[in-house]
């Protein structure tokens, strides 16, 4: 009986891999980020005010929400009201911190408030986590500790 084959060690990440892989969070984070707000702001998040905040139409809020039910971060039902999960609280979070943080370096460069909350908004999802620390160690450095905040 003949050696089993050797394994390859897997092929390293490329950057376009690690892009591709980013564009499949994204929507998860913009939903996320989308109920924890509507819940914040109005007591609750529905298919028709997602839809209509994301500029999208209910079927793909609809679409989406059972994505992100599979991906235990949502838990929804029928005309009912969506809720994040704590995975789902988790990845909201997560993205608004590094939105606040790629907004707060871009204004300390400068640009406009409302420039640099929408340039974030398509940045915070593609930012590495060793950019984003360098980011927060000029934000650090530029106001004395204080780190950007909503």
């Amino acid at each position: 009986m003949p050696p089993p084959a050797k394994k390859r060690p897997p092929a390293p990440r490329t950057s376009l891999q690690r892009t591709r892989e980013e564009h499949a969070q994204e929507t998860a984070q913009d939903y996320a980020e989308m109920i924890a707000e509507l819940i914040a702001s109005t007591g609750e998040a529905r298919v028709t005010e997602l839809a209509r905040r994301l500029g999208v139409t209910h079927v793909t809020v609809n679409r989406t929400i059972r994505r992100l039910r599979r991906a235990g971060l949502v838990t929804a039902r029928p005309y009912r009201s969506i809720f994040l999960t704590r995975a789902g609280l988790k990845v909201s979070r997560e993205s608004r911190r590094r939105h606040d943080i790629v907004a707060g370096f871009l204004r300390s460069l400068g640009v406009p408030e409302a420039v640099a909350r929408a340039d974030a908004e398509g940045m915070e999802h593609h930012v590495s986590r060793e950019t984003l620390r360098a980011f927060l160690h000029h934000l650090k450095r530029k106001r004395g500790g204080a780190v950007p905040s909503r």
